[in-house]
C-alpha cells in the first residue's frame, strides 16, 4: 500500500511539473510574439496599444484534423489594472475556438493577438466565454495611418495574426475565446477566477514578469 501511495504521489508531481512547463512555454511565447510585432513595421503601433485595455495573444494556433477547418489555441489575456486605465497586471489564461471560421483557417501554425478598446469588450471577455461578432464586436485591426488614428466606440475587440512572419489584420467573427480556469490554478497554486486576477488579488507570476514588464515599459499609459 506505501508503495502505491509513494507511486501516486510521484506521478501527480510528474504531472503538475508538466503542467507547469507547458504554462511556462505558452507564456514565453506568447512574450516573444508581442515582441515581434509591437511598434514594428506592419505591426501593431503603440499609439494602438496605449488605446486597449486588454490584450489576448495565442502563440502557435494549429489546424485540427484533416479536411477540417477547426482550430484551437491556448493563450494569455492581460489587462491594465485598476478601472483599466492603469499599468499591466497579472495574466490569465485563455483559449480560442476557431471552428466557427471553418475553410478560412489555413494549414500552417498562426500567431493571433486581439486587442480589447472597449469596456464593454474588457466586460465581455472577463465573463470568461466570448463569440466574437455576437457577445462583443470585432473588426480585422487596422495597420499603418488607419492604426494610429483609430477611433470606433462601436468595436469591441481588433483582431490579428501572423503567419510565416506576415503580420496583418484578421477576420474572427464567430470565433470564441473562454477562460481556461484550470491553467489559471496551476499558474497561480489555487482556485482564482479572472477578475480576481484582474483586481490584482494575485501578484505577477516570476514566468510571466518579463511579458507584463514588456507591456508596460512600450504602453505605460491608457489614452
Amino acid at each position: 500500500m506505501k508503495k502505491l501511495v509513494v507511486v501516486a504521489v510521484c506521478l501527480a508531481m510528474a504531472l503538475s511539473a508538466i503542467a507547469q512547463e507547458k504554462l511556462d512555454k505558452r507564456i514565453a511565447e506568447s512574450t516573444t510574439v508581442l515582441a515581434n510585432i509591437i511598434d514594428k513595421p506592419n505591426g501593431i503601433p503603440r499609439s494602438l496599444l496605449d488605446k486597449a485595455e486588454c490584450v489576448l495573444v495565442y502563440p502557435g494556433v494549429k489546424k485540427v484534423g484533416v479536411g477540417i477547418g477547426v482550430g484551437y489555441g491556448r493563450g494569455v489575456l492581460v489587462c491594465r489594472s485598476g478601472k483599466m486605465d492603469g499599468s499591466w497586471g497579472a495574466p490569465v489564461m485563455y483559449t480560442l475556438d476557431t471552428s466557427s471560421l471553418g475553410a478560412q483557417l489555413g494549414t500552417t501554425s498562426t500567431n493571433y493577438v486581439l486587442l480589447v478598446m472597449s469596456q464593454n469588450g474588457a466586460d465581455k471577455v472577463l465573463l470568461g466565454n466570448v463569440k466574437l461578432g455576437s457577445d462583443a464586436t470585432a473588426a480585422a485591426g487596422p495597420a499603418g495611418a488607419q492604426a494610429a488614428g483609430f477611433s470606433d466606440p462601436k468595436v469591441d475587440i481588433l483582431t490579428y495574426s501572423q503567419t510565416k512572419g506576415l503580420f496583418a489584420g484578421a477576420s474572427l467573427g464567430g470565433a470564441s475565446v473562454g477562460a481556461d480556469n484550470k491553467a489559471d490554478q496551476q499558474l497561480y497554486g489555487k482556485t482564482v477566477d479572472a477578475a480576481e486576477i484582474i483586481r490584482g488579488d494575485v501578484a505577477v507570476p516570476t514566468t510571466a514578469k518579463a511579458l507584463v514588464d514588456m507591456l508596460n515599459k512600450v504602453s505605460p499609459k491608457h489614452t
